[in-house]
């Protein structure tokens, strides 16, 4: 079965998903939930050019589903608040400058509803009133089309699914840790422990050796989250410091390989032997190794061990010019008398 060409849909999926990233990535940037500065990003890159171009209504339709597509899943978790905000405001702005009519809906799995239900109910309790207005208008319009499957599904269909990677400068950070670390718990966790070993201590004395947590659960517990947070903000960069994070590698992997060699010299230096002081004052011979190497290439070769019918022969006592017998014979001829 001959394998049908891509679309004009398929080749510009990879464009338009660094084009919207691009996107993000200078909303981001702007370290703000608010339609106005998404917009003026927008007109900065004329960003509604790109339905344009596209001659036939069947690829139209198929472009603008893709573009709608690619928003959705940036408006999805597990990526940061401030990008799905982006992709919010970009689904919003793609239905209504699409060129197609009547418009093609958003496609939104039923397994979604309940993350668009949730991210609308944090932005109540935030206060990002522009959030809850451009959702609320979505639905007033009926832009969502509620499906069982995220994509359409197409019968004989022979292509594996393609698996994007996703951009690790949009995803969301966990806070769990951090508000661990800021709220009274670790207090409350020493009291707790300061307790128990008031109560055993009076209990049982000091007899018993037993204990059921760590006498530094707290202290280690607080390492544990620094070291965490600690790992959280050296992975998790803006984008504006990618550069910094690509010199800090280049010196650490340079530094590396400095490490490397003096670490190699230093097992050369240490596997000399210092010659004694009886022998450092002695005259170094100079030895020509020349003629050494011809008496060993003119060196008489080893001789080759005797074959098996010579040992034997002389076992039997039998002279080697006396046996008359041929070669392919396996014992020699009895004598007449």
């Amino acid at each position: 079965m001959s394998r049908r060409p891509p679309t004009y849909s398929e080749l510009c999926d990879p464009l338009l998903t660094e084009d919207v990233e691009e996107l993000l990535g200078r909303f981001q940037q702007k370290d703000s939930v608010r339609y106005q500065d998404f917009s003026s990003i927008w007109r900065e890159m004329r960003f509604c050019d790109v339905f344009l171009g596209i001659s036939t209504q069947s690829e139209l339709r198929r472009f603008c589903r893709v573009a709608l597509a690619t928003a959705v899943k940036y408006f999805l978790p597990p990526y940061s608040y401030q990008i799905r905000v982006g992709g919010l405001y970009l689904m919003f702005a793609l239905y209504q400058k699409q060129l197609f009519k009547p418009p093609v809906n958003i496609r939104l799995a039923l397994r979604d509803w309940a993350h668009g239900q949730t991210f609308l109910r944090d932005s109540v309790d935030s206060g990002h009133y522009d959030v809850v207005y451009i959702y609320q208008k979505l639905t007033f319009t009926n832009a969502f089309h509620y499906t069982a499957m995220p994509q359409l599904l197409t019968f004989q269909k022979q292509r594996k699914p393609k698996r994007q990677a996703m951009c690790t400068e949009f995803l969301g950070r966990t806070t769990a840790v951090q508000d661990l670390l800021s709220a009274n718990i670790l207090e409350e966790v020493k009291n707790i422990q300061g307790l128990y070993e008031t109560l055993k201590q009076a209990t049982v004395g000091g007899r018993s050796q037993v204990a059921v947590t760590h006498r530094d659960f707290t202290s280690r517990l607080k390492d544990t989250m620094t070291e965490f947070l600690t790992w959280q903000e050296k992975n998790f960069l803006p984008q504006g410091s990618k550069k910094d994070r690509h010199e800090e590698e280049a010196e650490e992997s340079s530094s590396r390989r400095a490490r490397l060699l003096s670490s190699i010299k230093q097992k050369s230096y240490s596997s000399y032997q210092e010659a004694s002081r009886s022998r450092r004052h002695r005259h170094l011979e100079v030895v020509d190794s020349a003629p050494q190497q011809v008496q060993r290439a003119a060196a008489p070769r080893r001789k080759k061990p005797p074959s098996l019918r010579v040992r034997t022969w002389k076992t039997l006592g039998v002279p080697q010019e006396d046996s008359v017998f041929l070669p392919w014979m396996m014992s020699a001829m009895e004598k007449k008398e």
